[in-house]
């Protein structure tokens, strides 16, 4: 199976999707035969979305809590990982929602591939590392309950950031609309940058 985090069909993105519509592809041709979601806590994206598209669309699947990550991999159930991505470094950096990086880093581990799914949009020319994209820290209200509902006091403190940074030596490759971006990211991304008319400077 195929394993996938937070939400990169549809509902997030244009067509069908950046990491989701490689996965319905995939499953359509036969080369995997389930999707594995996380819930991607804080904001439950892929418990509330995913799993709802991933339904939509016929792919059989499975939902698991994200600290069940590293079992499931282990397990010998997953062949790839693939996600999106919310800033591409030239260098290959990816920030994407927070957990991103340690399914890199179990995939590595295990000697899984590791896969990003994005636009060339997605690229910012601005930024020469990972370093450079400024992460979000979210309120602390959002972990410690989810909507009107609480599970912890309201005085905590909580380490909330919306977005973690993935090192492009933990990426196996980058997949856009023009074509698959293989190492060394700093020929092959700088290259694609070719085809990103915008390359603004914005938060991740």
């Amino acid at each position: 199976g195929v394993l996938t985090h937070c939400n990169t069909g549809p509902l997030a993105t244009g067509g069908n999707g950046t990491a989701l519509a490689i996965i319905q592809k995939c499953w359509q041709q036969g080369s995997i035969e389930r999707c594995y979601a996380t819930e991607t806590r804080p904001l439950l994206q892929g418990a509330r979305l995913t799993m709802w598209e991933l339904e939509q669309m016929g792919i059989p699947s499975t939902l698991l809590p994200d600290t069940a990550a590293a079992s499931l991999i282990s397990s010998g159930l997953i062949s790839a990982v693939i996600t999106g991505a919310d800033r591409i470094a030239i260098n290959g950096d990816t920030a994407n929602k927070i957990g991103t990086y340690g399914l890199a880093v179990l995939a590595n581990r295990h000697n899984i591939p590791f896969y990003i799914a994005a636009p060339t949009t997605t690229i910012d020319k601005f930024c020469i590392s990972g370093k450079d994209i400024p992460i979000e820290h979210r309120n602390s209200s959002e972990v410690g309950g989810f909507r009107k509902e609480r599970w912890t006091t309201k005085k905590i403190d909580a380490y909330n950031p919306a977005f973690d940074v993935t090192p492009g030596d933990l990426i196996t490759a980058i997949i856009t609309e023009y074509e698959i971006l293989k190492p060394p990211y700093q020929q092959s991304v700088q290259k694609a940058t070719e085809h990103n008319f915008y390359g603004e400077k914005g938060n991740a």
